[in-house]
């Protein structure tokens, strides 16, 4: 008995990859957390107030239920100056309850990540209305916030444009931020803290998110006339058979939109009341249908080649045009490259998105910190985004300065650009010792298999106060 024991423990141990005695262990890679993959979506969908992504909620129903894509939904508003059919409650009180239609009518179709901005919803056809109320910039700021977050391959959204039927600044102006937020969440000088790596645990202010580029803006239109758009973009049926729901898509698009009662409360209580043959017999009807046949979604931009009119997920595999250094070789594979990151990167970016090229600057990087505290490297990594990547930090030191965390072997998450942080712990020296004290440099070089190291240099001076980095 003793001896199956003796041999159960020796193979629990090989199997835990625990070294036999003598041996010595392999350094453990450390695994970089990635995105939080929760909230990654396919589709993100750019509306004013709540019950305006039941403009597109056919084609929602498609894409969830049968092609298995995941969608995110953003309010600009809460609806809080809309009218109230149903109860009494008016203003900041009805805002809270359309709130909660919203989020119920989004369930309904399988969504739950739901994202309201703050902007003041405005009874007014003149979008520059809606954008001076709501508060452009840090809406968009909060949006571009959402992009970085859910990083979605299509937005969809109002169509920024007059027209009979489409009257309402709110809409257009959703379809306004939601354009600038598809060209700004790919700029790194573009809200910079949003992107910028935590320099402590609990650091409030930095973000730690990446920039994103999503690859297709689409817009929708409440325009009296659907025809004129036509062509504009690929085209869907409303009343094609869910093959998962058994059900036409603007059936399960209907059934979406019934918790919105402060809206439509006669509309929906009348559908409800209908049979199946009844109600399939009145959305027949064009005069009673609240969407046209087929929906077209009107193509917008992307960032990849694509036909105007292919459908919304094709051509998705291609990646955006890399614009950052390090990115694509003369292959376009991925390289593996390594760069100063924090204030030194974006200024950089800065520098350079403002032609400011010939302003001077330090020969190497450098910084002063305090004596006995720890100096911080902030490096991102430019590596494959289709696979994770395993690379080698090796940290080289001042005599006496210490490696605390960020060296060894790495496991990078598959995106292109993965924030790391290296940190040293340097000597307690008194006032008389840092009299002496020359700027040191603090050296990191990341490698990978197969591909040459890329070395990146701080140099640091001690000092006996420093503010914090």
């Amino acid at each position: 008995m003793k001896r199956r024991l003796v041999v159960f423990a020796a193979g629990m141990i090989e199997l835990m990859g625990i070294p036999a005695r003598g041996q010595t262990a392999a350094p453990t890679a450390q695994v970089v957390k990635g995105p939080d993959e929760r909230f990654k979506a396919d589709v993100l969908v750019v509306v004013a107030h709540p019950d305006d992504e039941g403009g597109v909620t056919p084609y929602l129903a498609r894409a969830i239920y049968d092609e298995h894509k995941r969608v995110a939904v953003v309010y600009a508003t809460r609806g809080g100056s809309g009218g109230n059919d149903y109860t009494r409650e008016h203003g900041p009180a009805l805002a809270d309850i359309r709130e909660q239609e919203a989020r119920a009518a989004c369930a309904k179709l399988g969504i739950n990540n739901v994202w309201f901005l703050e902007g003041k919803d405005t009874a007014s056809q003149n979008v520059l209305n809606s954008l001076g109320n709501w508060g452009h910039g840090a809406n968009l700021e909060a949006l571009v916030r959402i992009v970085r977050l859910t990083r979605p391959d299509v937005i969809i959204t109002w169509l920024p444009g007059i027209f009979i039927g489409e009257n309402h600044g709110d809409h257009q102006a959703a379809g306004v931020l939601a354009t600038e937020a598809f060209d700004t969440a790919a700029e790194p000088t573009a809200f910079p803290s949003q992107v910028a790596g935590a320099t402590k645990r609990l650091e409030v202010h930095l973000e730690n998110l990446t920039t994103w580029q999503p690859k297709k803006l689409y817009f929708f239109s409440d325009a009296d006339d659907q025809q004129q758009f036509a062509g504009s973009g690929p085209a869907y049926s409303v009343k094609e058979i869910s093959p998962s729901q058994k059900k036409p898509y603007w059936r399960l698009a209907l059934d979406s939109a019934t918790p919105h009662l402060t809206q439509f409360p006669a509309e929906i209580h009348q559908m409800t009341a209908m049979s199946d043959e009844q109600i399939n017999k009145f959305m027949d009807d064009p005069q009673h249908s609240w969407w046209t046949e087929p929906m077209t979604l009107i193509f917008g931009k992307a960032s990849i080649d694509v036909e105007r009119t292919a459908d919304v997920f094709s051509l998705l595999s291609l990646a955006p045009t890399p614009s950052a250094i390090g990115i694509a070789g003369s292959q376009g594979v991925a390289i593996l490259h390594a760069e100063l990151d924090g204030p030194w990167r974006y200024y950089e970016r800065f520098r350079s998105q403002h032609g400011l090229v010939g302003l001077p600057k330090a020969k190497v990087p450098e910084i002063e910190v305090k004596a006995g505290t720890n100096a911080l490297i902030p490096l991102v990594i430019s590596h494959a985004a289709t696979t994770t990547s395993e690379v080698s930090v090796t940290v080289t030191t001042p005599k006496g300065w210490t490696v605390v965390s960020g060296s060894g072997r790495l496991i990078l998450p598959t995106e292109q650009k993965t924030a790391v942080m290296v940190e040293v712990a340097t000597p307690l020296l008194t006032k008389d010792q840092l009299k002496s004290v020359k700027p040191e440099d603090l050296i990191v070089s990341v490698s990978g298999e197969g591909t040459t190291s890329t070395e990146v240099r701080l140099r640091v001076l001690l000092k006996s106060n420093a503010l914090p980095q």
